[in-house]
């Protein structure tokens, strides 16, 4: 892989960073929080490749977290409850100039984050429901 352009080093350590540190609160708040966690590093693995070696160890946390995450449905709607939450702050912050870190930067990268987060548990769902199929016997025909 080759020298990437400053511009876009710069653009994938903001995107890696602001998804990171939402990964970070979603450690303590429903979400597949080392999925978003994981989702940073490769972001920030391709602006710093150093940063590459942590991938894969992230990574295997991220798919059991992935597992619990979705694992009842009250922590699929806790989920599913943060990801409108970040993109309804989204929405807040590009419109209301008056709080803090205002603007509509800050709000792309909310509905972003969100968006993220949902696609990540629609993921994280479609992958231990189809491996519960296997688990539990049944199998459909090929």
């Amino acid at each position: 892989m080759g020298h990437r352009h400053p511009v876009t080093r710069v653009v994938l350590a903001v995107v890696g960073s602001v998804v990171l540190l939402i990964g970070l609160a979603l450690l303590v708040l429903p979400g597949p929080g080392l999925l978003l966690v994981l989702a940073g590093m490769i972001a920030l693995a391709a602006a710093f490749p150093a940063l590459q070696r942590y991938i894969e160890p992230v990574r295997a946390r991220a798919m059991q977290a992935a597992e619990s995450s979705v694992a009842t449905p009250l922590r699929i709607a806790g989920s599913v409850l943060a990801g409108l939450g970040l993109i309804g702050a989204g929405v807040v912050s590009g419109l209301v100039p008056q709080l803090p870190l205002a603007g509509w930067a800050t709000g792309v990268s909310l509905i972003i984050s969100g968006i993220v987060l949902l696609g990540l548990l629609y993921y994280s769902h479609r992958r231990v429901r189809s491996g519960s199929a296997y688990a539990s016997g049944s199998r459909e025909t090929r």
